[in-house]
């Protein structure tokens, strides 16, 4: 297989990525919100069974009623992804398989210049209420999508030395 991307540049795209909070009040074009889904649609899933679904969310008053004390700044972006696991289709595996899913969409929507944070503090009760979902459904996260205000990516946060994290066993 031939090198697809430069191994070095693919290395700083994802020193690069940030979580973004705070969204220009500027609509994302449709094109862009596929290939976010798109890139959703191929992370890979245990046995490819794919327990996702993807929900996306333009509607003020929803994005308002989801947002919650950590994640207040849901409602000001322009449109969010919900993903949702779907655990009757992979019960081992569903939640690490949305996980996937939602790494994919964060890198895509960065590429594209458009900024997201990925939220584990969402009353997940009331997502299902709003979104009308199985009960049975999981909800992973709302990924919130915008255009960075201010157009300054944010400096990054402290990282853990690599060989305080890492080991070989030879």
């Amino acid at each position: 297989m031939s090198k697809i991307l430069e191994p070095n540049a693919l290395l700083e795209f994802l020193k690069e990525r940030r979580s973004i909070r705070i969204y220009k009040n500027k609509m994302i074009p449709d094109e862009e919100i596929e290939m976010i889904l798109e890139a959703g649609r191929w992370a890979p899933s245990a046995s490819n069974r794919q327990p996702w679904e993807f929900i996306i969310i333009q509607n003020r008053e929803i994005l308002k009623n989801i947002s919650g004390t950590y994640s207040s700044f849901l409602e000001y972006a322009p449109v969010a992804i919900a993903i949702i696991g779907k655990p009757y289709k992979s019960p081992n595996w569903y939640v690490i398989d949305t996980t996937l899913v939602s790494m994919n969409m964060m890198l895509m929507a960065w590429s594209l210049g458009i900024g997201t944070c990925w939220l584990g503090s969402l009353n997940r009760k009331n997502v299902k209420k709003l979104l009308e979902l199985d009960p049975n459904d999981y909800v992973l996260t709302v990924l919130p999508l915008g255009y960075l205000r201010g157009g300054r990516i944010p400096r990054p946060n402290f990282r853990k030395d690599l060989k305080k994290i890492s080991r070989e066993i030879k």
